[in-house]
């Protein structure tokens, strides 16, 4: 939108458009609230790969790892194993599907669990029972070994170099990925899942049984703190470290509640669904959370079908309308996730349908501020903590300050969904058009440009009782009473004229 903007005198610019308008009588101006970006549109379903359980975009080889099982309604080919995919057309670029067993022989075995990406290309991955393996594309079967124990039910990065942390139930290991041998380990109340905070050293563990999440210091392996999590008695569908700010997120039921780095609850967001992926992008401060539909017909609500949902990490405000999955259930499994880095495409794993859905942003990104390099540019997610508190806290029986509800029902968006502008904040968004370029695959950029989307700042307002003020993006125009007032602009500033 191109305000008219007639110049006077050759130094005078009167500038009127159709923006926010307040007025007070006591001599507060009203922001314009930030509106929410449109959301994704669907590019592409893969069938490819087989009933997907987990997802990696490689950082450095650009290609998308896949682990999967196999469907039962495809007896004539066995589609298990680790993929590895075209990210913009699906088309499968290799398969590795030999992985050592107990003995070490090889044989054909399905892969649950990307741990985290190799240098240059492939991946350590986890597969069933107790394996731990490494491949990339080309190879004919993967390195690995199996460790000791019961049933690994959850794998992570290690912080040292050639090291994974297992999950045993609610034994926690550091293993070498190499042999896979068990150094030191760790056992807790209950629990089977848990994220890594490398830039922290944590590891938080999550008992949902107990409604517990335990804080481990990943250097001593001992735990530091344990935070109460709200009672229920439904699943965990995740726990995910914002590398960003540290805070933890833990899918829990049919909410995700929001822990800072101490362990202090900061908020939470709830939805008709059931929270079951999450990842993070660091260039735009979003998090990405995949609400499954329960696919019980019998519970009220259920219509079989997800939904994408993108939050602003500095706030839990929604930063995009959410998208429909359509079919993406958790009868067959859980959702997997991955977003390129700038999250302009989103791959989305959908095991009942056995499919990923390739889905691309229709706007540019609005990115979240840093609160951690300059608080003023937004608030923080929530209240301040109270320095005196200890980091454990109870189960909350309601939402608390700076809660934010889940997305709303997919099959009826609405035409604009907007979210407070932070208190004294004076920016916000510049409106996105509605059909921009393509997004591409390696770029992290809104707009292609290399640089993140611009916003519209006021360079100064004006205020007093009875007038009403109109403000947007550095000029100013104000109908007073008595007349029109003509102001005028000199090096981000408005004098009167």
């Amino acid at each position: 939108m191109k305000p008219h903007a007639p110049v006077l005198a050759s130094a005078l610019v009167l500038v009127c458009a159709p923006v926010a308008l307040a007025a007070t009588g006591s001599g507060a101006v009203t922001q314009p609230s930030r509106a929410t970006a449109a959301g994704y549109r669907e590019a592409g379903i893969f069938t490819s790969a087989g009933k997907p359980r987990d997802l990696l975009l490689h950082p450095d080889s650009k290609k998308l790892y896949v682990a999967s099982d196999d469907r039962p309604e495809t007896p004539e080919v066995n589609e298990s194993g680790l993929h590895v995919l075209d990210p913009k057309t699906g088309t499968v670029r290799g398969t590795v599907s030999q992985m050592p067993g107990p003995t070490g022989a090889s044989s054909r075995r399905a892969a649950h669990r990307l741990v985290a990406p190799l240098p240059g290309d492939g991946v350590v991955f986890g597969y069933p029972l107790r394996g731990i393996g490494t491949a990339e594309e080309g190879d004919a079967a993967a390195s690995g070994a199996w460790i000791t124990g019961a049933t690994v039910t959850d794998l992570g990065p290690g912080l040292a170099p050639g090291t994974v942390l297992a999950a045993q139930g609610p034994v926690l290991s550091e293993a070498a990925v190499d042999g896979a041998v068990i150094g030191r380990s760790l056992t807790l109340e209950g629990g089977d899942s848990f994220a890594v905070d490398p830039v922290r050293k944590a590891v938080w563990f999550a008992d949902t049984g107990n409604r517990r999440l335990y804080k481990v210091d990943a250097v001593t392996l001992t735990v530091a703190a344990t935070v109460e999590l709200p009672p229920g008695d439904g699943f965990a569908g995740f726990v995910e470290v914002d590398p960003r700010t540290g805070a933890v997120w833990v899918g829990l039921d049919n909410s995700v509640v929001v822990h800072d780095p101490a362990g202090r609850r900061i908020g939470a967001l709830s939805g008709p669904d059931l929270p079951r992926a999450a990842r993070f992008d660091e260039a735009t401060g979003q998090a990405f959370v995949v609400w499954q539909d329960s696919g019980d017909p019998a519970q009220a609500g259920s219509d079989g079908n997800g939904s994408l949902a993108v939050y602003r990490t500095a706030d839990l405000t929604e930063a995009a309308k959410p998208t429909v999955l359509p079919g993406n259930h958790a009868q067959l499994g859980a959702a997997s996730l991955a977003v390129q880095p700038g999250g302009e495409v989103v791959w989305v794993g959908g095991p009942a349908q056995a499919t990923i859905t390739r889905l691309e942003r229709s706007a540019p990104a609005d990115p979240s501020p840093d609160p951690s390099t300059d608080p003023s540019t937004g608030p923080s997610p929530g209240p301040s903590p109270d320095p005196s508190a200890a980091p454990s806290t109870g189960p909350s029986n309601g939402p608390t300050p700076g809660s934010s509800s889940g997305p709303s029902r997919p099959s009826e968006p609405s035409e604009s969904s907007l979210s407070p502008v932070p208190a004294g904040s004076t920016s916000g968004p510049a409106p996105a058009p509605a059909g921009g370029p393509a997004p591409g695959d390696g770029g992290s950029a809104a707009d292609g440009s290399g640089a993140p989307a611009l916003r519209a700042s006021a360079h100064g307002s004006l205020a007093a009782s009875g007038v009403a003020v109109l403000a947007l993006a550095g000029t100013a125009a104000a109908l007073v009473a008595a007349g029109w007032v003509l102001v005028r602009i000199r090096r981000g500033t408005v004098e009167p004229g």
